[in-house]
């Protein structure tokens, strides 16, 4: 099967222009916090990923069943909403299901989707857990797709 086309790549937009852009006022300094917090982590440069997503890394995923393609290692997207943070790794196993679950309970005010963590203010959550759950997933992704 070939390389799927994904809807969200990697794009040359700049991401203190997207940044400026951010509502509410707010949401510029999380996401400049958020940018530190992910190049400490993953010592990489944020891009672009579509119009809304900063990623850090990335990765080759092919399933079973032949679909393939490439997506964002992890990132975030400053939504005016909430903070969309991209951790995906726990999935690779149990024990790593466990331990985000464990973190979860620790971190403060959030909601999660599937490999969304959703967070209204960055000061209502514990950065040093924040920093843990990111750095796991960091570390998971990296061991599940070797760069």
């Amino acid at each position: 099967m070939a390389k799927e086309e994904m809807k969200t790549k990697p794009t040359d937009a700049d991401v203190t222009a997207f940044i400026a852009k951010a509502e509410p006022e707010r949401r510029k300094e999380e996401a400049h916090q958020l940018i530190a917090l992910f190049r400490k982590i993953t010592g990489k440069e944020p891009k672009m990923w579509g119009p809304s997503i900063i990623g850090f890394g990335s990765y080759d995923y092919k399933y079973e069943s032949g679909r393939e393609g490439t997506s964002i290692r992890t990132g975030f997207s400053p939504r005016k909403a909430k903070l969309s943070i991209y951790i995906m790794g726990a999935y690779c196993t149990p024990e790593a299901q466990a331990e985000q679950e464990r973190l979860f309970g620790l971190l403060g005010k959030h909601s999660v989707g599937k490999s969304c963590l959703y967070i209204n203010q960055l000061e209502q959550v514990d950065m040093g857990v924040l920093e843990q759950l990111i750095r796991n997933n960091w570390d998971l992704m990296n061991e599940r797709y070797p760069e």
